[in-house]
């Protein structure tokens, strides 16, 4: 009974192998590269910028032309690096490779990152875009912030009167107004004392 248990068994298991056997399918060999194949890697080559630390962010907006009235079209964290392609004409942008946005290209601010050495030509900016909407100001709040500037009065300026310089008039000694010596006078008046005296005694007798 156990051999023919054994025989069993063994027939099974040549069975399943030869259906396996029908059921692989054939492959052709790859032929193998007899010249050096060049290996890709991911540091990019030419001028290279890195975003520097700040402070304020941990990351910077890439925008679509050299301006900040170009809209942002992404960002670059710190230490992230990018291929520079060109510079504006000022020198205050650098165009890179910034791809998945329209012609995978943008314009970071050059304060914001480092530039490996290299040298970037000039690159024409796009076209200024126009501002999607134009400031105004409310008359009545700009009003409260104007201030009216009252007139400065100057001093009236009255003309003084005349200054009125006395005048003096020099009298000479001994002499009266009209310029009669006052001797005249006592010699007058005593002759004529002596005159009403000689009168009086001359009536008296």
């Amino acid at each position: 009974m156990v051999k023919k248990l054994s025989i069993l068994v063994g027939i099974s298991i040549l069975i399943s192998l030869f259906l396996r056997v029908l059921n692989v399918e054939a492959y052709p060999l790859a032929q193998l590269p007899t010249v050096s194949i060049p290996t890709v890697t991911g540091t990019p080559s030419g001028v290279i910028i890195t975003v520097r630390p700040s402070q304020n962010d941990d990351f910077i907006n890439v925008r679509s032309g050299p301006s900040t009235l170009f809209p942002a079209v992404g960002v670059l964290l710190v230490g992230q690096t990018a291929p520079a392609l060109g510079r504006s004409p000022g020198g205050e942008w650098i165009q890179i490779e910034y791809p998945g946005v329209a012609g995978g290209k943008g314009w970071v601010f050059t304060v914001l990152v480092s530039v490996s050495p290299g040298e970037l030509s000039i690159v024409e900016p796009p076209p200024t875009v126009t501002p999607q909407f134009t400031a105004t100001i409310d008359p009545t709040l700009a009003a409260q912030f104007i201030v009216t500037q009252q007139p400065t009065r100057f001093p009236t300026y009255t003309e003084p009167a005349p200054l009125v310089i006395p005048t003096y008039v020099e009298n000479t000694p001994n002499q009266l107004p009209g310029g009669i010596p006052m001797g005249m006078v006592i010699v007058v008046l005593g002759i004529t004392g002596i005159l009403l005296t000689l009168f009086s005694f001359i009536r008296v007798r």
